[in-house]
């Protein structure tokens, strides 16, 4: 039965079969040729897998992105972000990788961030006289930010399917998320030199502190979020929650760029990407179950401790199977499939799970612009002037900068771990 499951996974994804149809349809007809277990047990397993209080902060976050970036947040953010780094040697680059951070801790989402920053930024980096490769490249990198700095939707499903706290991985993602930004600054600079491109004028006191005053009702989100978990005002759940009623007020009395019914619009297309993520979430609980009941699971985890149960060699083993797989699938269905695995692995080898989910998430932010079939690559076609091709040439550059920001993280814990041990007493 197991091989026959195995078989038709690997033959469903290679066809393109969409994720959670071949998770789930695997499964079935493993079952339904194997097994006498009734197959009602796959619906149960479908709705059980979503039956977990952490997921419920994932559609408001989706929500609280979506209704920001409508409310007209991209422009002030991207404004306030030049007139920080962009006096600098490569500030238009800086000003991409600051922008998708700043943009990050609002949406969550690493396509989203590539989008509304790179639809205004391109154009600019271009007329600045910076290389299209490098343009495109320093977004789509920059743009996993989203993914990484909280909160994080693909933190959340590695806390619900390990069972980890939401809020200690938002810490985490903290001191992760400014690595890997710090890691991309230097080569803005490089690039900056070797094509000549001239820094401009700085801007005066008074400008950049309009700028803070014109974005500081957006910035406020991360502030709401992360200001409410530090203090025990409300759980990440609560915060989520919280976050929609702050940013429905925002874009709809302060900014007011957006009519209700474009705010409308962007709930249905939150509505959307929300059923993407959780019919993928039900899917994988179902595979969760299938692997544990079959033995399937600790046979796998046996034999990666058969090579090495040293922390540092897994460790390493993770990340290669990680960076493999981000090839392939988005950074959520690589949490929901192989997580709970290297989570069994590492607690047996003394790998802290708040560390492992940092790394894990900083994996999957890399295989968002990894050919063949990282997400940004694509989202970036719909940037006038960018094709795939030219996506993928100017992301190579970064994904070895990425690559080094991910071998720190992973080998200096206390990169991530500051902030959750200091939060939460260790």
């Amino acid at each position: 039965m197991v091989i026959t499951f195995l078989v038709l996974l690997a033959v469903l994804m290679l066809v393109g079969t969409p994720i959670f149809i071949a998770l789930a349809g695997s499964v079935t007809v493993a079952m339904g040729s194997f097994s006498h277990i009734p197959l009602a047990i796959v619906a149960e397993r479908l709705f059980a897998g979503l039956d977990k209080f952490p997921l419920m902060a994932i559609p408001f976050f989706i929500l609280t992105g979506s209704l920001m970036s409508a409310g007209g947040l991209s422009q002030r953010i991207i404004r306030l972000a030049n007139l920080l780094v962009g006096r600098f040697t490569g500030g238009m680059g800086m000003t991409a990788v600051s922008a998708s951070m700043f943009f990050g801790a609002i949406s969550g989402s690493s396509p989203a961030t590539v989008v509304s920053v790179g639809s205004l930024l391109y154009p600019a980096m271009r007329k600045e006289g910076y290389s299209g490769q490098f343009s495109i490249g320093v977004l789509v990198s920059a743009g996993s930010l989203g993914i990484i700095i909280p909160p994080s939707v693909v933190m959340i499903v590695y806390a619900a399917v390990t069972g980890v706290s939401v809020g200690a991985l938002f810490m985490a993602g903290v001191g992760a998320g400014l690595l890997y930004a710090a890691c991309l600054l230097p080569y803005c600079w490089y690039r900056a030199k070797k094509d000549g491109v001239t820094p401009v004028e700085p801007p005066s006191w008074g400008e950049v502190l309009t700028g803070f005053k014109d974005a500081s009702w957006g910035l406020g989100v991360p502030l709401v979020v992360l200001g409410g978990i530090y203090l025990g005002i409300f759980t990440p759940t609560e915060a989520a929650a919280v976050s929609v009623i702050y940013a429905l007020l925002v874009s709809a009395l302060i900014y007011r760029e957006k009519s209700f019914a474009e705010l409308f619009q962007s709930m249905i297309e939150a509505a959307t990407t929300t059923a993407q993520v959780m019919i993928i979430l039900a899917a994988a609980s179902v595979l969760a179950w299938f692997l544990s009941s079959n033995g399937l699971a600790a046979m796998l985890a046996n034999a990666i401790l058969s090579l090495s149960e040293n922390p540092y060699h897994i460790f390493l083993l993770i990340n290669v199977t990680v960076l493999i797989a981000g090839m392939f699938l988005d950074a959520s269905s690589i949490m929901v499939i192989l997580a709970p695995l290297f989570y069994t692995v590492g607690m047996r080898v003394g790998i802290d799970p708040v560390h492992l989910g940092a790394v894990l998430t900083v994996n999957g932010a890399i295989g968002m612009f990894t050919p063949p079939f990282g997400l940004n690559l694509f989202v970036a076609g719909t940037i006038n002037g960018v094709d795939y091709v030219q996506a993928v040439r100017g992301a190579l550059p970064f994904i070895g900068i990425a690559l080094f920001a991910l071998i720190l993280l992973t080998y200096i814990p206390a990169i991530s771990m500051w902030l959750p041990n200091m939060v939460y007493g260790g």
